[in-house]
């Protein structure tokens, strides 16, 4: 008789798989972002991004009262101003009557238990469509510091749970934790936008948030695709400043690299499933190429076992409505 082991056993049955089911996803694993479009009045459909909306101010707390329905705990705040208010200095992205900071107030009114975590970066409100100033055709790190810190404050200010600063700029934390603890917001954490490569997975997003940049692009700043340990350099110098969370984004190209975080990091680990991961599975679902359901579940999955403790989607309503109508 031929000896084997029988992995199979197992598999039985789906109520077997379940029993021994390694990685979950729950719907409080996710975060949903929401865009927020100063002057807009109703939503619209972001063309490239199915399903994904700019909302006005007088339409948001419609889609946070989906969200907060669909058992969804957290949302990430993104602004868009209107073009004729970008500058130099991104002066929208702090100032305390910003886009963000009038619908955090707005949300937080109206939804207190909500977390919402501004996104805090300066590209959608700059003149330039950079994430710092520009002086010389050279985004200036230390100077961009200084208006970073400014939108972290103003976005604190306002009542955002979470501060995530997603500008690439080196030294960006211990920046703003200093401006946070100087204005007595010890207590609102960082999420580190910490491990961000310069990827072409963002291209969605990017006409989301009218946010391209009017020349150049940011490779000398994000980070280069290929390294690796890269991002454990990065990872270690956010902790040290004082980071909360960090975060890989994008995702599913750097799977590998999200482990090897997650095997040296004691904080929360956030994926960041952007754009371009969202907007192809959509294409290839509606296309009637792929199961979109499956799909989604098996893409989260992956990120859950790679180690993510969290994960920003624009599949989290999606998400959480597959999990209600599975009950």
């Amino acid at each position: 008789m031929i000896k084997f082991d029988r992995h199979r056993r197992l598999r039985t049955s789906a109520a077997m798989r379940d029993l021994v089911r390694e990685t979950h996803v729950l719907k409080t694993d996710l975060i949903q972002p929401v865009f927020i479009e100063d002057g807009l009045m109703g939503k619209t459909e972001i063309k490239s991004m199915p399903g994904v909306f700019h909302f006005g101010m007088d339409t948001v707390l419609d889609e946070i009262q989906e969200i907060v329905n669909d058992g969804i705990k957290a949302i990430i705040l993104f602004g868009l101003p209107k073009d004729e208010d970008k500058d130099e200095v991104g002066t929208g992205a702090w100032s305390d009557d910003g886009i963000v900071q009038q619908a955090t107030r707005l949300i937080k009114k109206n939804y207190p238990d909500l977390i919402v975590i501004a996104d805090c970066c300066m590209c959608e409100y700059t003149s330039t469509g950079h994430c710092g100033i520009v002086r010389d055709g050279y985004v200036q790190n230390d100077e961009s510091l200084e208006y970073i810190t400014r939108t972290a404050v103003s976005q604190a200010k306002a009542g955002a749970d979470i501060i995530a600063p997603s500008n690439a700029m080196d030294g960006y934390v211990a920046a703003i934790r200093e401006g946070l603890d100087k204005n007595d917001l010890v207590n609102v954490p960082i999420m580190s936008y910490a491990v961000k490569y310069a990827s072409s997975f963002y291209g969605p997003f990017r006409d989301a948030a009218n946010s391209s940049p009017k020349f150049g692009d940011r490779k000398t700043y994000q980070m280069d695709p290929a390294n690796r340990l890269d991002a454990m350099r990065e990872t270690i110098s956010d902790e040290n400043e004082g980071a909360d969370f960090v975060m890989v984004k994008p995702s599913m190209a750097f799977l590998d690299v999200m482990r090897e975080v997650k095997d040296h990091t004691k904080l929360p680990l956030v994926a960041y499933n952007v754009s371009g991961e969202y907007s192809m599975i959509k294409a290839a679902a509606q296309n009637g190429w792929i199961d979109e359901q499956s799909v989604v579940y098996e893409t989260l999955t992956s990120m859950k076992r790679a180690g993510a403790d969290l994960i920003i989607t624009y599949f989290a309503k999606d998400f959480a409505n597959y999990s209600d109508n599975q009950k």
